[in-house]
């Protein structure tokens, strides 16, 4: 962990020797018993089935609406560009993936979890026929290629803060998305983005997990990493999210307006998130603060009325984008 200070680094070995492997094993799923997106997909190894659960699917996805499509692809894009969330975490655990450590354990079982999102998701929209499949893949080479910056400055509590926000945030947005697909009639697209909601809901339960125990031990400047990132606001992964011909940064605005127009992912949502943490890690009782901790727990227990105040005067754009990925 040679980019962390010294105090940081004491924190992070202490985190990785008491608490890393125990929250490992009660969070991630074995391999052997864990779902695979070819449990929700049509058989392909079965020719006299496989065209006909191929027709079924297409038809069960007629009655989605254009704003579903695009949420939907928006979130598929997201969880490919998974390869830049491995490398940022290994780059600031400092991990060798050839390494036994716990926290080199922690993000490859992660990653290995996480992958199956997107390929799953991947193989559904190229068999749904509703998709120009070159132009959503060239948004994922795009996504991959110009990367990300979330303002987390390389700092783990930082980074704990953000990763516990995105697993609710992601939760929230699969768990919407497979409640619009039964609504719409598609059960079998319904159950798959309730399954990907239901490991995004044990992975921020770790990553909660992580937070606490730092609290537990440097509480002080925790609760002041906390404060900067809500400060900073939360940005999403994919916040540069482009298109062909697209200016970096833009599609993912109108992918974000569309989440917001079917009730997805809100501005609510984001706030509701923010109070969920602030309670789940007691953050008006944390003791051991000096004034500046002090100071940055004020601001964090005002903060959620604040931003509903300013929520209350947006309005939410209508359609009037056609993305390309869209058939």
């Amino acid at each position: 962990m040679n980019i962390l200070s010294p105090s940081r680094r004491e924190v992070m070995l202490h985190i990785e020797d008491k608490y890393v492997d125990g929250i490992s094993d009660e969070i991630l799923i074995p391999i052997e018993k864990n779902w695979q997106p070819s449990d929700f997909l049509p058989a392909s190894n079965d020719y006299n089935t496989f065209i006909k659960d191929v027709k079924e699917l297409q038809q069960s996805t007629q009655g989605l609406s254009y704003d579903f499509w695009a949420v939907l692809i928006g979130d598929t894009i997201t969880e490919e560009a998974l390869p830049t969330y491995e490398s940022w975490l290994a780059g600031l655990y400092d991990v060798n993936f050839a390494s036994d450590s716990g926290w080199a354990r922690w993000t490859k079982a992660w990653t290995a979890e996480e992958n199956r999102h997107g390929d799953l998701l991947n193989k559904y929209l190229y068999l749904s026929g509703r998709v120009d499949m070159r132009a959503m893949e060239s948004s994922i080479q795009y996504l991959l290629a110009d990367g990300m910056d979330i303002k987390t400055d390389d700092d783990p509590y930082r980074t704990f803060v953000y990763t516990s926000f995105q697993e609710l945030a992601t939760n929230v947005s699969h768990a919407r998305v497979a409640k619009l697909a039964r609504e719409g009639g598609c059960e079998s697209l319904s159950k798959m983005c309730a399954f990907i909601a239901a490991d995004e809901a044990r992975h921020a339960k770790a990553y909660t997990t992580f937070v606490e125990k730092i609290f537990e031990v440097d509480s002080d400047e925790m609760m002041l990493a906390l404060a900067d990132m809500m400060k900073k606001k939360i940005v999403m992964p994919a916040h540069n999210l482009r298109e062909i011909g697209v200016k970096i940064g833009d599609t993912f605005c109108h992918f974000s307006d569309a989440a917001q127009r079917i009730g997805v992912y809100t501005s609510e949502d984001y706030i509701d998130i923010m109070e969920r943490l602030l309670e789940r890690w007691d953050i008006g009782n944390v003791t051991e603060l000096k004034d500046s901790g002090e100071k940055a727990r004020d601001y964090l227990m005002a903060l959620p009325d604040r931003m509903r105040r300013v929520i209350s005067r947006l309005k939410i754009p209508t359609l009037e984008y056609e993305f390309s990925w869209i058939s």
